[in-house]
């Protein structure tokens, strides 16, 4: 644990705690009046980042179907009946993972421009779903972090990795 002291603008407050609060677990932000600037001195109490608790991409994906093949079964099971409950989780979960995939560049994106945003939009979606079906420690959203744990709002596709790896392995 560490001690962080800053003089900002006090304009520039929000800025500062939000980029320090991406870079590092902070504490409670004290602040007051700087002498010197005019602005504000900050004081907050930090600790390094602990390592991401995800699954990386490679460890999630390594025996992932092929992308064409992801594409092809989400086309497909659209063109069905109506999703149920649990087909729509599978889907929502294959369609994230491979988003991910090719926005990272480890699928290729047959002509279809993936961005990261993308990738990030879809796995807010099925992190949405997951929490509103109320999937925690006995459902599918099992682990480590559940869909509204602060890692899992802080790095969606990591959940979408985590999620992925642990219904692949599942469906095997």
């Amino acid at each position: 644990m560490f001690e962080i002291r800053i003089i900002c603008e006090t304009s520039d407050r929000e800025s500062v705690v939000n980029r320090l609060r991406s870079q590092f677990n902070i504490g409670r932000v004290r602040s007051s009046l700087s002498l010197t600037s005019g602005g504000e001195t900050l004081y907050i109490t930090a600790d390094l980042p602990t390592a991401h608790p995800w699954p990386t991409p490679e460890q999630a994906y390594a025996d992932a179907p092929a992308a064409d093949y992801e594409l092809e079964w989400a086309r497909v099971t659209l063109m069905g009946p109506p999703l149920s409950p649990g087909l729509n989780r599978e889907y929502r979960l294959r369609r994230a993972a491979v988003l991910d995939r090719m926005a990272l560049g480890l699928a290729p994106d047959f002509g279809i421009p993936v961005t990261p945003e993308d990738a990030t939009g879809a796995a807010i979606h099925l992190m949405g779903l997951d929490r509103a079906a109320g999937l925690g420690p006995s459902g599918h959203a099992d682990g480590p972090y559940a869909p509204d744990h602060p890692e899992s709002t802080r790095d969606p596709r990591g959940y979408v990795r985590q999620e992925f790896a642990i219904w692949h392995k599942n469906s095997q």
